[in-house]
């Protein structure tokens, strides 16, 4: 009888400490999850700043172009 209490005992104390293990794992993983999502929406925000700022240069870009063209065509203007 005491054979069978102490492999009572036993076994109870496993399955309690892979429950723990268990709950531990699953805390894991919603926080892998979290910082899985943080880092994407971090890439997402890095990506379209990247589109904003490569947007910003061409429309300089054609800024400038513009600008030279106005004032090739003032002059040209002006020398009529």
């Amino acid at each position: 009888m005491k054979k069978v209490a102490l492999t009572v005992a036993v076994l109870a104390l496993g399955l309690a400490a892979c429950e723990s293990k268990t709950e531990e794992a699953a805390e894991n993983v919603a926080v892998e999850n979290a910082v899985e999502s943080d880092v994407n929406a971090a890439e997402v925000a890095v990506d379209n700043a990247l589109d904003a700022a490569g947007n910003a240069v061409e429309n300089a870009g054609e800024a400038v172009e513009n600008a030279a063209d106005a004032t090739a065509d003032a002059a040209e203007n002006a020398a009529q």
